[in-house]
Formats: C-alpha cells, structure tokens, sequence
C-alpha cells in the first residue's frame, strides 16, 4: 500500500507531506523559559501556598468539579456514605495465608478470592512450562 500511494503521487512529494504528517519532538514545558546556566532540572519558582482556608478544605472536594459551569462538590457526613466505601483500603490475606487456612471455614469472599488467585497463579506456573520447552 505504501508503495502504490508513492507512485500516485509521484517522486516530488514526500510521504510526510503527502499525509501531513510532522515528525516534531516537543520537549517538557518551561525548558525554553528557565534560567540560563541554571543546573539541575527544578524550576525558577517556588511552589507557592494554597489560597484555601482550613474550612474550605474540609468542607468541599477541592478539584472535584468536572463541569465547566459546575462547582466542587461538598463533603457529607459519614453516615450518609455506603459502608463499602470504608472497606475498600482494608488488607486482604495473600494466597499464601489462604492457603494454610481450611476452605470450610473461609468466608465466602475469601473463598472467592482463594480460588482466583489459585487459579492465576497455576496458569502463571503452566505458561513458564511452556516457555522453557
């Protein structure tokens, strides 16, 4: 295909200007406007300090909002969250620790996240068989 759209358009134009395509690299913002001689990688300007108060902050989702003409959304109180959402950050036991424990008396989460952790971990072991044959 390459070859026949470089015959219909003959041997003055490129490839890249027949498509337009622009073989540009761009490089990290600010790399033109920093110091000269400056060494290292950090900026010229130091971070400056939020202009939020303390109440703001732990009243609304700073940079929740999602809309052009929207505004950040407000934190509730806990009750009014469901009580999954506290769960969410909580360790679970690794295979290794499912594995001592009897499967009658695993609840049945963890017996659900035995039995797929066990059965990655055998295709894991079969495709490194395969592998080295």
């Amino acid at each position: 295909m390459l070859m026949s759209c470089r015959r219909l358009l003959g041997h003055t134009t490129t490839i890249r200007e027949a498509f337009g395509l622009s073989w540009s690299r761009s490089f990290a913002a600010g790399g033109a406007k920093s110091k000269k001689g400056a060494k290292g990688g950090g900026s010229a300007v130091a971070p400056k300090a939020s202009m939020l108060s303390k109440e703001v902050k732990s009243t609304t989702v700073v940079s929740g909002n999602i809309l052009k003409d929207g505004e950040d959304p407000k934190l509730l109180p806990d009750f009014e969250y469901p009580d999954w959402l506290w769960h969410l950050l909580d360790k679970r036991l690794p295979l290794s620790e499912l594995k001592r424990k009897d499967p009658k008396t695993l609840p049945y989460e963890d017996l659900r996240r035995y039995a797929k952790l066990d059965n990655r971990a055998r295709i894991k072991e079969n495709n490194s068989m395969r592998a080295k044959n």
